[in-house]
C-alpha cells in the first residue's frame, strides 16, 4: 500500500472528517438534544463510527496490509450511522460526512 496515493489521501481525510463529525455531534448536539439523539443504539453507533473511522485512517497512514478490509467494514458502519442520524434528524453534517467516508472507504476496499 502506497500511502502517498491520491485516493488513499482522500480516504484518510474523509475518515478523519467523519471521526470528527460523529464524535463532535454525539458529544455536543446529541447530548444537548436528548431523547432519540441519546437512545443507546443510536448514540453507540455514532461513537463506533467515530472509532472505526479513526482506526481506518491510522491503518492507511501506516500502509497496513489490513487497511482495505478495515475500509470495507468502515464503509458499512458509516452507512449505518448515516441512516441512523438521518432517521433521528437534525444532523445533516454528520450524515454527509458519513456518506463521504463510506464512498471513499468503499473505493479503497475495492482497490
Amino acid at each position: 500500500m502506497d500511502h502517498t496515493n491520491a485516493g488513499m489521501q482522500a480516504c484518510i481525510e474523509a475518515c478523519t472528517e467523519c471521526h470528527h463529525a460523529c464524535l463532535q455531534t454525539a458529544m455536543t448536539h446529541c447530548l444537548q438534544a436528548g431523547g432519540e439523539h441519546t437512545e443507546p443504539a443510536h448514540f453507540t453507533l455514532m461513537l463506533n463510527c467515530a472509532e472505526i473511522c479513526q482506526a481506518s485512517a491510522n491503518l492507511q497512514l501506516s500502509a497496513s496490509e489490513f487497511a482495505p478490509r478495515l475500509c470495507a467494514l468502515c464503509a458499512e458502519v458509516c452507512e449505518a450511522c448515516a441512516a441512523s442520524c438521518e432517521a433521528v434528524g437534525d444532523m445533516d453534517e454528520c450524515v454527509a460526512a458519513c456518506r463521504r467516508c463510506a464512498e471513499s472507504c468503499t473505493s479503497m476496499a475495492e482497490a
